[in-house]
């Protein structure tokens, strides 16, 4: 790889460094306010303001992101991929810092929350970090091939595979709360912007413990098979 390519790798791999910083920096100070004997669930009921302001933050998170990879991508693919690079880089460091900082998590297999939008994404932590690895492996391959003068694209098949694997993996983490939301006598509604009540008011009692494994490895694996169809098809040609 050229010069240029390796810098605009590195930079992007600082920038995306210091935003898992600024993520975990922001976690550190809620975990203070709401969980000061540290985290664990069930989770705490956030007030409507705080909660909308988080719901806005990680969209602007999402937004800088995919902002840092359409400027250092040179073409499209390349702005898609260095995106999602950023976004592992980001999500990796996430964890690497809050271990750092507050000894959390205990294990790769601890819960977290992951996100909030459409609705509370809760799972182990070890399994985003799968996913975070398969975007790295997926950005360096086509950066490789673009670099030695090869056409690499995406077909209409492989990206219909590949939305569909990454639905699959993200609906894995959305299950549990589903499922356990769906049952809950008292308040079946999930929070939203227009909501009145309290952020994760109607889940007081929710302590997850079933991960959908099965639906996170179909998702993972038709995930890793288009990048092996991608890797194949461009390296015969």
């Amino acid at each position: 790889m050229n010069r240029l390519i390796v810098k605009t790798i590195i930079w992007l791999t600082i920038f995306s460094i210091a935003m898992g910083f600024l993520e975990t920096s922001v976690v550190v100070y809620l975990r203070e306010i709401y969980y000061p004997e540290g985290f664990k669930f069930p989770l705490v009921a956030v007030p409507r303001d705080i909660a909308t302001i988080e719901f806005f933050r990680e969209i602007a998170t999402i937004i800088m992101l995919i902002g840092a990879g359409v400027m250092a991508g040179k073409n499209g693919l390349q702005r898609f991929v260095f995106f999602l690079y950023s976004f592992a880089i980001w999500d990796i460091f996430y964890y690497v810092f809050l271990k750092v900082l507050l000894n959390w998590p205990e294990s790769l297999f601890t819960w977290d929350i992951l996100f909030l939008i459409p609705v509370p994404w809760v799972g182990p932590v070890i399994a985003p970090c799968i996913i975070s690895l398969s975007m790295i492996v997926l950005t360096f391959f086509v950066v490789y091939f673009q670099e030695k003068g090869k056409y690499i694209h995406i077909t209409f098949m492989e990206w219909i595979l590949f939305i569909f694997g990454s639905i699959t993996a993200v609906l894995s983490f959305m299950w549990d709360y589903i499922i356990y939301v769906s049952s809950y006598e008292a308040d079946k509604g999930v929070w939203t912007l227009s909501s009145n009540k309290n952020l994760f008011d109607e889940v007081k009692n929710y302590v997850p413990h079933h991960f959908n494994w099965w639906l996170f490895w179909i998702g993972q694996v038709i995930i890793c098979l288009v990048i092996w169809m991608i890797y194949k098809r461009t390296r015969r040609s």
